[in-house]
């Protein structure tokens, strides 16, 4: 019970930091330059002609981030850059295309070390991209991945650079593994050979973070770098809450608070396989169609709201239209494990997860294991989804430090289980420091190392 009863005061502590941050200092929500230019009709996304004859990973454009980038929207992160690059990459159908991700350069920085952190976008609309809604100005419309831009400002305290790509694409094809994979290992290539905008150091150590859809981002990454970008050297991902089986999930969330993921799901998909579109536009009550369209042009917060506690599969003539051949296939598809990771991997989960059901990656790990990964996995007893997410994130922080300072890993698996994340040995103290210093950078201290700017 003590340590259940840690995990929500942690997430009330830094719900309250918010909430006395925007009390303090109202005039923060204020200074925008301009409102953000939402993706689709921003001319910077397109990619010049004949971009699809160069390299995976190829800088196409770069710019200074339009509005400087702001949690939740309203409250400005003192770094000392941020910048957009639009690069080339690959769909899951092997067709070349250009997404955009956010590099952000803290004071002080470390130039030797770069983490790629996946954010949680979780929604099948353009607008919802990272590089969009991390602007101030953006509004709140999607207030998780909003908050994500703390963890990243934990990772930017360290000195370390942060790159955090648009890895659905601009398509937002929402839980399309192999695109999502494909599109993060790309922007650490082009990260990589920014130098000259950057100054990230072309041989900068790499790791990757990500949480929730952001770990099934990372994931299909660890996956995907042996045979797409065996060019990459990369020390390690931490991935928490992985949902590795989209059938698995799907299933888990309808009738539930969470079942918005249903739609913004399967239209992601959809947007990514032609056939399984046609599919489903076809199997849709007629009455009901409009409405289980909406998930392509709202982000999560949204569809939660809208369809909380529905049975999504009664907006279909057939409420086994996932067992049908072609959304069999495509979930086949996108289910991990079909590729061997050959960095390490810290892993995290709660075994009474609401969101993400514990039983699959569980057996993702044993598959894992037998393979020849090297894995830590924690498994936290009392944590929910989205606490798990702020309590499993010091243990992330303090694996990803070792593997920037080359810490060797420890060889083979190994699996511990813990009343919550936040009280394992040494988490607490970085909790501390974390939550002190996300309530500094909310009121706009420099964040950095030592928080002094240049």
């Amino acid at each position: 019970m003590p340590a259940l009863v840690l995990g929500r005061i942690a997430s009330t502590v830094i719900c309250a930091s918010l909430w006395l941050a925007y009390i303090a200092t109202p005039t923060l929500a204020v200074p925008v330059r301009r409102a953000p230019v939402l993706p689709q009709d921003d001319a910077f996304y397109t990619p010049p002609t004949g971009y699809e004859s160069t390299a995976p990973g190829t800088i196409l454009r770069t710019r200074v981030v339009p509005n400087k980038l702001a949690a939740f929207s309203a409250f400005p992160q003192n770094m000392a850059n941020a910048w957009q690059i639009l690069y080339r990459t690959t769909d899951a159908l092997g067709n070349a295309e250009a997404t955009v991700t956010t590099v952000m350069e803290p004071h002080n920085p470390d130039r030797t070390k770069l983490l790629s952190y996946q954010v949680a976008e979780d929604s099948a609309y353009q607008g919802c991209a990272p590089s969009y809604v991390l602007q101030a100005g953006a509004g709140v419309n999607d207030a998780a991945s909003q908050a994500e831009l703390l963890l990243m400002d934990a990772a930017l305290d360290r000195g370390w650079y942060v790159s955090t790509p648009d890895y659905e694409g601009p398509k937002s094809a929402f839980t399309a593994g192999i695109q999502a994979g494909q599109a993060t290992l790309d922007s650490i290539r082009a990260v990589l050979q920014s130098t000259n905008v950057t100054n990230v150091s072309s041989n900068a150590t790499v790791a990757m973070w990500g949480y929730s859809g952001g770990a099934l981002a990372s994931g299909w990454a660890a996956e995907l770098q042996p045979t797409y970008a065996p060019d990459l050297k990369i020390a390690g991902a931490a991935i928490g809450g992985t949902p590795g089986d989209l059938n698995a999930t799907l299933y888990e969330v309808n009738k539930g608070m969470f079942c918005g993921l249903i739609p913004a799901g399967i239209m992601g998909l959809c947007q990514q396989y032609p056939d399984l579109n046609e599919f489903v536009l076809a199997n849709l009550i007629p009455e009901k169609k409009a409405d289980f369209l909406k998930a392509n042009s709202q982000c999560l917060d949204a569809d939660t709201t809208q369809y909380a506690n529905q049975d999504m599969f009664s907006y279909f003539t057939n409420s086994s239209v996932l067992q049908s051949p072609i959304a069999v296939k495509v979930l086949n598809e996108n289910k991990m494990g079909k590729y061997v990771p050959k960095i390490p991997l810290h892993m995290y989960h709660s075994l009474n997860d609401e969101m993400v059901p514990f039983g699959p990656t569980q057996a993702l790990v044993n598959q894992y294991c037998s393979q020849g990964v090297n894995i830590e996995f924690v498994k936290d007893e009392l944590s929910e989804h989205i606490i798990l997410a702020i309590t499993g994130a010091a243990d992330a922080i303090i694996w990803l430090t070792d593997r920037f300072n080359g810490v060797p890993v420890k060889p083979g698996c190994t699996s511990r289980t813990t009343l919550s994340s936040v009280l394992d040995p040494g988490a607490l103290p970085v909790f501390g420091v974390v939550i002190f210093s996300l309530l500094g950078d909310l009121l706009g201290k420099p964040i950095g190392p030592q928080s002094i700017a240049k």
